[in-house]
């Protein structure tokens, strides 16, 4: 059996940190030296901790425990002497290596010649530095970029199934403030004005974080996370919570199967399902995802056929 703070962590890979069940589905495999977890062992354990799992989700937990258990015994198996002295400092770097230790401003890159459009939907599959030079030049407003991006994803999330929450309220209000600001002369940098997506593993203060999982539908976590926080700080305007495989497993979330939107037959992949959907349909300016083992790498990489529209969903960087 894995140690216990691995095993938390197993749990905390799948949205479930902020409950009782690890320790609790931790405590029962101890008691009864268990070597796997079973599914009656996690029907006790959400008993006790008042979490209601679907079979689906206990099937995908108890794949994922008990591939990590395995991992966890290869390594108890290599069998090395004690006079092996144990590796304290991991460090790939040479001992020759130099750092820059001048810190630099930083440096964007110009500009493409790109011009408005009297038609602002033309614009939703440009980049986020094109973008970002029609906002700062009040050629294109916020207002009317969130507002064309709204249209969007209230149009293509029926055939796509990309989108948890639209955050209208909270964007309109943002993209107003970014209009106010930047026609006074306050610009905030290359985000400022500009409408993007925030997978549904991130906290939103006043805004239900679902981690796309029956059971969690109506969850609201009262604080915004570390990124919403910079994001807001940068002008940036939030115009959706967008979807992730259940419990960050995969492109199924209780609202179905999120799809690659140049080949709705397929899906999008996951876990950032949602955030690679939405991108490359030209729904959100930029998108952010999170990466554990693939979330974000397969479905950029073409394994859920998104690729055609994206580079990084992080950084916003769009190739056609």
């Amino acid at each position: 059996m894995m140690d216990r703070r691995r095993f938390v962590e197993a749990c905390s890979g799948m949205g479930l940190a902020s409950t009782l069940l690890p320790g609790v589905l931790w405590a029962q495999a101890q008691a009864r030296g268990a070597a796997k977890i079973s599914k009656e062992m996690i029907d006790a354990a959400a008993a006790v901790a008042h979490v209601d799992i679907s079979d689906d989700y206990k099937q995908m937990m108890l794949d994922n425990l008990n591939e990590q258990v395995k991992g966890y015994d290869a390594i108890c198996a290599l069998h090395i002497p004690n006079s092996v002295e144990p590796a304290l400092l991991f460090d790939p770097v040479l001992a020759s290596t130099k750092y820059e230790t001048e810190k630099k401003a930083p440096r964007i890159s110009v500009a493409s010649n790109i011009s408005a459009r009297k038609n602002v939907e033309d614009l939703a599959f440009a980049t986020v530095r094109e973008l970002a030079e029609l906002v700062r030049t009040r050629k294109v407003s916020a207002t009317a970029l969130a507002e064309m991006y709204l249209l969007r994803l209230k149009r293509y999330d029926p055939t796509l199934k990309f989108t948890v929450t639209l955050t209208e309220e909270r964007a309109r209000a943002q993209a107003k403030e970014a209009d106010r600001e930047i026609a006074a002369g306050k610009y905030r940098g290359p985000l400022h004005g500009l409408p993007w997506g925030a997978k549904d593993l991130l906290a939103t203060k006043g805004c239900r974080t679902t981690w796309g999982a029956g059971g969690f539908e109506n969850q609201v976590i009262d604080e915004d996370a570390t990124v919403v926080q910079r994001l807001d700080a940068a002008g940036a305007v939030l115009v959706a919570k967008l979807t992730l495989g259940a419990l960050a497993e995969g492109d199924v979330w209780f609202g179905g199967k999120t799809r690659n939107p140049w080949n709705p037959a397929q899906g999008s992949s996951g876990s950032s399902a949602g955030p690679a959907s939405a991108t490359a349909a030209g729904c959100v300016a930029f998108s952010i995802g999170s990466e554990t083992l693939g979330s974000i790498s397969s479905p950029s990489s073409g394994r859920g056929g998104s690729n055609r529209a994206i580079s990084c969903l992080s950084s916003g960087t769009r190739t056609r």
